[in-house]
């Protein structure tokens, strides 16, 4: 039976974040996983975390200024982006999660590569001894214009190229079905690579019950594959998250 992680960056966003992961716990979700939790303390949240026994499964570093969607790829900003890292990695230790999304950032071009991959091979030396992983995703260029990072392809170079064991690609069916499509194919290819996947329909990024992509047929293709992590529900539920749930219900009955 596939499994789900409520992505509260976008699930119960009018609560707070330890209200929030009650409130998941509560839908049946198996784990919960965020974008940006620094205005909550670390304790605050570790407390709701233990209280319902989800995990979080990951955080996002910094987005930097307004349009720069991260700081890692941005020749010149590598103390800022390190200090990214670094108040991530802190963060991810103090309640327990496992894997940190480094956000790449608008640039382009060799320096910006240059930049990217000094900056990540950092942010796996300083992650490695917690057990964290660190996820680069690929976004597409309508909802990101100028991201880095594209494609699996691009991505699945770059972690082979650093050849860190906790360097893994964070794998939005939502950013790739936009950019590239082929998703079974692409899943086969990249599994190994794989650190954790993402959901939600295409193209109005709504719950994943509808739209082009058939996710019943994804999820037997992930079982097919042994794969038996939670999938993140990263979705915008247009209105009261509650009601945007019967995807869920179904698939929590349904034999997968």
């Amino acid at each position: 039976m596939i499994q789900f992680s409520a992505n509260l960056g976008f699930l119960w966003s009018d609560l707070t974040l330890p209200a929030a992961v009650h409130a998941a716990h509560r839908a049946g979700f198996a784990a919960v996983e965020c974008h940006w939790p620094y205005n909550v303390q670390a304790q605050e949240l570790r407390t709701a975390l233990q209280a319902t026994g989800l995990s979080m499964l990951g955080l996002n570093t910094l987005r930097g200024k307004k349009g720069e969607s991260g700081l890692t790829a941005l020749p010149g900003r590598q103390q800022e982006a390190r200090a990214a890292i670094d108040q991530a990695i802190q963060y991810a230790v103090q309640i327990d999660c496992k894997s940190v999304h480094v956000m790449a950032g608008i640039s382009a071009g060799d320096a910006a590569e240059q930049t990217y991959f000094a900056n990540l091979d950092y942010a796996c030396y300083i992650a490695k001894p917690y057990g964290i992983t660190i996820l680069i995703e690929p976004l597409n260029n309508y909802d990101a214009p100028g991201y880095f990072l594209t494609t699996a392809d691009q991505a699945a170079k770059i972690i082979r190229a650093i050849a860190h064991d906790n360097l893994k690609m964070m794998f939005d069916c939502y950013h790739l079905q936009i950019t590239q499509g082929n998703i079974t194919r692409a899943l086969q290819k990249h599994l190994p690579l794989i650190g954790h996947i993402q959901i939600a329909a295409i193209p109005d990024r709504g719950p994943p019950d509808h739209g082009e992509l058939n996710y019943q047929h994804l999820y037997q293709t992930l079982t097919d594959l042994g794969w038996d992590r939670p999938l993140g529900a990263e979705y915008l539920p247009n209105g009261p998250t509650e009601a945007s749930l019967r995807w869920l219900h179904k698939a929590s009955v349904d034999e997968i």
